[in-house]
């Protein structure tokens, strides 16, 4: 097979790619900025293994996520409270920029960062109308494995 060729951009390059990744951002935050929003809503998916933040206006458009692997935080990290209060950091930024004061928050999953996501919300001055809580909770489950015999 040979070896594999890896290509190295350049600093001009790196430069170049993370001004157009600015331009695209700004603009999606400039078009949901258009509409000056006053309510939306902000869905917090936790797991054992990561923190999820997505807002959203009334009817579902997606305005702005963030998640504590897309920070930066790697392997166990991205499960604890302080990440997920740095994930509500990020997107309470984006959310102020389109004019967002008023939440109702829909929490779904068992992770750590659960009420620290919450709490940093609230922090951050934001009017909580509502939480919500949609983790889905088995009834009965599948047939449990048959007992072991030794």
């Amino acid at each position: 097979m040979g070896k594999k060729k890896v290509i190295q951009k350049t600093e001009q390059e790196l430069l170049k790619e993370k001004e157009k990744m600015e331009a695209a951002m700004t603009k999606a935050v400039a078009k949901a900025a258009a509409k000056k929003l006053e309510t939306g809503r902000i869905y917090i998916n936790t797991s054992y293994n990561n923190t999820i933040l997505t807002a959203a206006d009334r009817q579902g458009n997606v305005i702005a996520w963030a998640s504590a692997g897309a920070l930066g935080f790697s392997g166990p990290k991205k499960a604890t409270p302080f990440a997920a209060s740095k994930v509500v950091a990020t997107i309470s930024e984006k959310l102020k920029k389109v004019g967002i004061s008023n939440l109702e928050v829909v929490v779904k999953g068992v992770g750590a960062g659960r009420d620290s996501a919450i709490r940093s919300l609230a922090n951050q001055g934001f009017n909580i109308l509502s939480i919500k809580d949609v983790t889905p909770i088995p009834h009965n489950g599948p047939r449990p494995p048959k007992v072991r015999r030794v």
